[in-house]
């Protein structure tokens, strides 16, 4: 009861129902899905009926008392000829009907739209896709920075963010015009796009590297004591693009293992150990090199012994980003397909058998911090 010297709270008034259902906010509901190839491309779809030439990911309108997860297997069946089971909710984006993507012939009075993770297509699923000839063109498997460039802007940021929560193992994300609304993921903040490799469909030699082919490269899966890797990724004017530390074999360099350690250091300020030959990788022609022909390629695993401060990479003027990803994980955002794979459990049975390191299993990615890290 109220006290004596208390006025009493005056009841809210109660709204006929369908006044109060019209005082709602309506908005359209639509779903899409994130489906790589086995490299990591993303899947576009070309619609025939937009005007303005843009792609989209697979997906469409949620039905009249459909929900959202039905509509996407639904709309992937019909657009792709696929059945694809989902495996997780990779964004959830709310689109205002003001936002000025949706342009004055579209009066939508806003979108909550889910992305869904439809996994990666083996080749045979690929050769199987069959396309609706009255509503999809063609469709194509895009590396991020060049699918970016057929979809709407905002559609690009929904497709970047989902797909980075799927390499990232970080939680759903949550967007409202294109924009996270809560912590931005490391992926996000440094904008990390994957970029397909051609050279690593090549085999992974195990032998020693033949006399007659000088080593030109040394990379190394570099391991931290809890079993995940270092990655650093070069920020430049389409993203940042993420790479195993190591680089050139330079003329100072005694050995391939001196260049790592050297390379190691200027990017991502790590002190290597106990460097292990993983094998090597044929690099025919040298054209990153200045076309100087057949050269080899060196993969190694070494134990990281110290991570410093960030500091700037004499050879490029930039500071690197400096990420820890399961070797799985690792292998994904480089982009390397199955032989990739293949290596980054080469790489984790190595630390295993060497030093005695944990298997690391996916987990959120994340960022060495500026001021580096203590390692036990």
């Amino acid at each position: 009861m109220p006290s004596p010297h208390q006025d009493p709270v005056a009841p809210r008034a109660v709204l006929p129902a369908a006044q109060y259902a019209a005082s709602r906010h309506a908005a359209w509901l639509g779903a899409a899905a994130i489906i790589t190839d086995q490299v990591g491309r993303v899947l576009l779809v070309h619609p025939t009926y937009r005007t303005d030439d843009t792609w989209l990911l697979p997906g469409g309108v949620v039905e009249a008392g459909e929900h959202p997860h039905v509509t996407c297997r639904r709309e992937i069946t019909e657009e792709l000829g696929l059945d694809l089971p989902l495996s997780a909710v990779l964004a959830v984006h709310s689109f205002s009907s003001h936002h000025p993507d949706l342009g004055p012939s579209s009066p939508c009075p806003g979108e909550v739209r889910f992305v869904f993770d439809a996994g990666t297509l083996t080749p045979d699923q690929v050769q199987a896709i069959c396309l609706p000839a009255e509503e999809l063109s063609e469709y194509a498997f895009l590396e991020t920075r060049d699918a970016m460039r057929r979809l709407r802007p905002v559609d690009a940021q929904i497709m970047l963010a989902a797909y980075r929560a799927r390499l990232g193992h970080t939680a759903t994300a949550h967007l409202a015009d294109g924009h996270h609304i809560l912590d931005v993921p490391a992926l996000d903040r440094h904008n990390v796009h994957v970029r397909f490799r051609p050279l690593w469909d090549s085999p992974l030699h195990r032998d020693p590297v033949p006399d007659r082919l000088p080593v030109r490269q040394a990379w190394s899966w570099c391991f931290v004591p809890d079993g995940r890797v270092v990655l650093v990724a070069d920020p430049g004017l389409r993203g940042a693009l993420p790479m195993l530390p190591g680089g050139t074999v330079e003329s100072p360099d005694a050995t391939p293992e001196q260049a790592l350690r050297r390379e190691a250091a200027e990017e991502a300020q790590l002190t290597l150990t106990d460097a292990v030959r993983l094998g090597w990788v044929l690099d025919e022609t040298g054209e990153v090199y200045g076309g100087v022909g057949p050269n080899a390629r060196l993969r190694l695993a070494a134990r990281v012994t110290a991570i410093g401060p960030a500091a700037v990479d004499p050879a490029t003027g930039r500071s690197f980003a400096r990420l820890l990803a399961a070797p799985a994980q690792a292998a994904a955002l480089l982009g390397w397909g199955p032989p990739g794979i293949r290596q980054a459990q080469l790489a984790a049975d190595t630390a295993r058998e060497q030093w005695g390191l944990p298997s690391a299993s996916p987990s959120a990615i994340e960022e060495i911090p500026a001021e580096g890290m203590r390692l036990n």
